[in-house]
């Protein structure tokens, strides 16, 4: 497969299939809407176990629900097994199981023009890494609750590793600069901004 740095198509997002490292193109061309990528500029340190451990509990999770991975368990299905997994097992494998869905539904959501829909889901994606996986920080919660108090934002999340870094931001274009300046009032930190579309990938010079 090619490394994912080269797939990338101007005005278009990739939907990338983690286990097969497939990748499709998903439109993103209208005028209208840009993605604000804002840098909290804080890194907390970190034991290095955090991710390894949440990696394991999903892979126990899939295992107790006899499925060879969580690729293959419905919400239904976790939820008929409450019992038989803890509780952090259960919120890890809740994230998992729910982003999978959110990352389909947005793909659509993108392709037909539901940007509004398309924000509620980068939301709850944000409130799921938030609550149940467990990977944000009281910074990217607030840049995140910032960009929503905005009029012309439609959804914002956290990026990345996580326990610091970034968040992205779906806002109109001419709502770009009242969003950047209101972020800034409301952080206590000082964010960096990066206002980008979605352009080619890697490729020679």
């Amino acid at each position: 497969a090619l490394p994912i740095s080269v797939m990338g198509k101007e005005g278009h997002a990739l939907l990338i299939d983690c286990r097969s490292l497939e990748a499709k193109l998903v439109p993103l061309t209208d005028p209208n809407l840009v993605v604000l990528i804002t840098n909290s500029n804080v890194r907390h340190t970190l034991t290095g176990s955090e991710y390894p451990s949440r990696r394991r509990q999903c892979e126990e999770a899939a295992k107790l629900l006899g499925k060879p991975s969580l690729r293959e368990v419905s919400m239904e299905n976790l939820k008929a097994a409450k019992g038989r997994l803890d509780t952090e097992m259960y919120q890890r494998a809740r994230h998992v199981i729910g982003e999978i869905a959110r990352t389909r539904r947005g793909a659509e959501c993108l392709k037909s023009g539901e940007y509004k829909e398309f924000g509620r889901l980068m939301v709850e994606s944000h409130n799921s890494l938030r609550d149940d996986y467990e990977v944000s920080c009281p910074e990217l919660d607030a840049l995140v609750a910032a960009a929503m108090e905005v009029d012309g934002v439609y959804g914002s999340r956290m990026t990345g590793g996580g326990f610091g870094g970034c968040t992205v931001t779906l806002v109109e274009a001419g709502a770009i600069e009242r969003t950047i300046q209101h972020i800034q009032a409301r952080y206590s930190g000082t964010p960096t901004f990066y206002v980008t579309k979605p352009s080619a990938g890697a490729r020679l010079l």
